[in-house]
């Protein structure tokens, strides 16, 4: 076994990776770039270098600089993650040629499977079924608009090495396919250096169904059992489970053989990935084969009891799989959430900031009565992660900050942990898409397993209307977080003070004859204002307003706060709150949502601003790749005017309406900050 290891990439997985070292007692090397130097990657590892500037072509996606800080520190293999160069066959080549082992399938194995046309062509000649549509090496836009006929619309245009959603489009008629084509190959050129693309015809109602495969140096190939990664946005995965609720055993066993057979044609060594596309007629096609780790790999692990990075280890060591496909058990159910900084609201664009404040939950569910008087079984929970509140989310990575991943009995057991594994998660400071997670675990056709690739796209409205009004209590439960953390403020500063017994550092609101209620003023995202009147009596708070008055008995864990009230004769209790608080900003999460304030200050003076509803500005900051227009140009309403790239992925700014472009502010290449104006436009009458 090796004594260290050099880990080739960040964040997440790289923390996932040093804990299995740890655990194993090897040696670990961070790399990091110039934005990185404080990462919670590199404090963890044993050692740590520093490989260049912020961007990854000058940090990690330098082969020489991960191979000279390997032998610089000493590191015998060299353990890839998952994104940058973990599918490189050029990395992998150099890592054998310097004597360090690529922890990894074969050089061979990465360059057959890497390309996704000759993955197709190598699978069909093995009879594993496919995907029909054009995999030709005749790439002319004549030639791709031809074989798009052939194929029939709607169709997905794939880049030939792409992955994580980047160089997909789906084509929905011949008309959008030119401009499709376009943007599809700008991102692949931008994410791998290739533009090639293949078509593919749509599946209809797609699920896109996984197997967890391994092999070793000796010919012994296996599956780990399936993934369902049917829930997407932006061809990029959400929500995983396992196992998949959409397969019976009949075709789960089809499938797995499948997988194996098609590991088996190139020979695989260590884990990989191959993926299914599975229409609503149980008919499935091989997509493509990540010769890598997944980041969904948590809810494997979690069913098989297995640890998947020592499996790698061991594999890239020389040791043999020490289980056989019969020794390997299915237990449970396991669901993943991936936690992104991202806007649902505006296209799931990437948020940037720092964490001010970050929460998840505990890491077990105590077991609980259910409404038949029953126990609920215990319900782990596991958090991986590679940032730490107080940390940035920056421009030049992928914006995950953490997978959420539950583990029961049963699935419906697992989605009720999850909700509740939700419901203790908040983050601060960036916007995040915790609230758009909570809906669709909340939805009846999750619950319902009616779940395919194109779901999300389909509701998306629907998805993001609901949850947006917070009931009343929500609003009293954050005011009374709100008055805690003043109370708590005031008692640190009379501490501090020379008299901390004077009355003057009281926050009690005492008058004679009559106790004058606490004022709290909150503001919600839709611009509403709430005043909540409140009258602290012990640990009871009377809540009052014209109409009536409420007592709120409240019991607070931390962050959390769980509140019970009698309110027209109605007993309500076992609410609970989980509140946030940076400076006025406060989070309040709970069971059906989240709603964030600002606390005003009455007395504050606001003054108001003319809103300009047709200033183009960049919705985050990045990179200028294309400008579509000229200054002078008649445009029409949802006509693109340019393409930003920010966080490896393509945003158009369109036009809001019918106009004349007046002036463009940028050109290509250029760097833009969030909210920066990118073109004047006048507006038609």
């Amino acid at each position: 076994m090796f004594d260290k290891i050099l880990i080739a990439n960040r964040g997440e997985i790289a923390c996932r990776i040093i804990r299995t070292c740890r655990n194993m007692g090897i040696r670990t090397v961070a790399v990091y770039s110039a934005a990185d130097d404080s990462s919670l990657h590199v404090q963890l590892a044993d050692e740590a270098c520093q490989i260049g500037e912020a961007p990854p072509a000058e940090s990690y996606l330098q082969i020489e600089k991960l191979l000279n800080a390997a032998k610089k520190y000493g590191a015998q293999a060299i353990h890839p993650g998952y994104g940058f160069l973990a599918e490189n066959a050029e990395f992998a080549h150099q890592c054998a040629q310097s004597g360090i082992v690529f922890i990894g399938p074969s050089v061979a194995t990465i360059e057959q499977m890497g390309a996704k046309d000759q993955a197709k062509s190598l699978m069909e000649n093995a009879g594993v079924p496919v995907v029909p549509g054009y995999i030709g090496d005749e790439q002319g836009p004549e030639t791709l608009y031809s074989e798009a006929e052939k194929v029939g619309y709607p169709l997905m245009i794939k880049a030939v090495l792409g992955g994580g959603g980047k160089g997909m489009r789906v084509v929905q008629k011949k008309e959008d396919f030119s401009v499709a084509l376009e943007s599809a190959r700008n991102e692949a050129r931008k994410a791998f250096a290739d533009e090639r693309v293949l078509l593919e015809c749509l599946v209809s109602s797609p699920r896109h169904i996984e197997f967890q495969i391994f092999g070793d140096q000796y010919g012994n190939v296996i599956h780990l059992y399936d993934r369902d990664c049917s829930l997407q946005r932006r061809h990029q995965k959400i929500i995983e489970e396992s196992p998949s609720p959409f397969l019976d055993q009949n075709l789960r066993m089809q499938m797995a053989a499948t997988a194996v057979a098609a590991a088996k044609a190139v020979k695989y060594m260590g884990a990989g990935t191959v993926e299914f596309i599975v229409g609503d007629d149980r008919e499935f096609f091989f997509m493509e084969m990540n010769t890598r780790l997944q980041v969904e790999h948590p809810v494997t692990e979690l069913i098989t009891g297995l640890d998947l990075v020592e499996w790698q280890l061991r594999i890239a060591a020389g040791e043999k799989l020490h289980l056989t496909q019969d020794e390997v058990r299915q237990t449970g159910h396991a669901i993943e959430a991936r936690i992104y900084a991202e806007n649902p609201e505006s296209g799931f664009l990437p948020s940037i900031g720092t964490l001010h404040r970050l929460a998840f939950p505990d890491l077990f569910q105590k077991n609980h009565k259910v409404k038949d008087g029953t126990s609920q079984p215990l319900s782990s929970i596991r958090i991986d992660t590679g940032v730490e509140e107080g940390g940035e989310i920056s421009i030049h990575y992928d914006p995950m900050i953490a997978k959420l991943i539950v583990h029961s009995d049963s699935r419906k057991h697992a989605i009720d942990a999850m909700k509740s594994a939700l419901a203790q998660s908040g983050v601060l400071g960036i916007v995040t898409n915790l609230g758009f997670l909570q809906t669709i675990i909340q939805h009846s056709d999750f619950d319902a397993c009616k779940i395919d690739t194109l779901f999300v796209d389909s509701n998306l409205e629907s998805l993001l209307s609901e949850n947006k009004v917070s009931a009343d209590w929500v609003f009293w439960g954050a005011a009374i977080s709100c008055l805690l953390e003043d109370f708590e403020q005031a008692a640190l500063k009379a501490q501090k003070s020379m008299e901390p017994c004077s009355p003057w550092n009281s926050l009690d609101n005492w008058r004679a004859g009559i106790q004058q209620p606490h004022r709290i003023l909150l503001r919600d995202v839709q611009g509403r204002d709430k005043e909540v009147m409140i009258i602290k009596e012990k640990n009871v708070y009377r809540i009052i307003s014209l109409t009536e008055e409420i007592s709120v008995s409240v019991s607070v864990h931390g962050d959390l706060l769980d509140l019970s009230w009698n309110s027209a004769g109605l007993e309500e209790f076992g609410h609970h709150l989980l509140v946030l608080h940076h400076e006025s900003q406060i989070l309040a999460v709970h069971a059906q949502g989240r709603a964030l304030f600002t606390r005003l200050d009455p007395l504050a003076f606001e003054q108001s601003e003319e809103k300009d509803d047709f200033r183009l500005s960049a919705p985050m900051p990045g990179n200028v790749i294309r400008v579509l227009v000229e200054s002078g140009e008649k445009v029409s309403s949802g006509q693109p005017l340019l393409v930003m790239e920010a966080m490896k992925m393509e945003h158009t700014i369109v036009a809001p309406a019918d106009g004349i472009v007046e002036k463009v502010l940028f050109q290509d290449g250029d760097l833009v900050y969030k909210d920066a104006e990118l073109v004047k436009l006048s507006i038609l009458a």
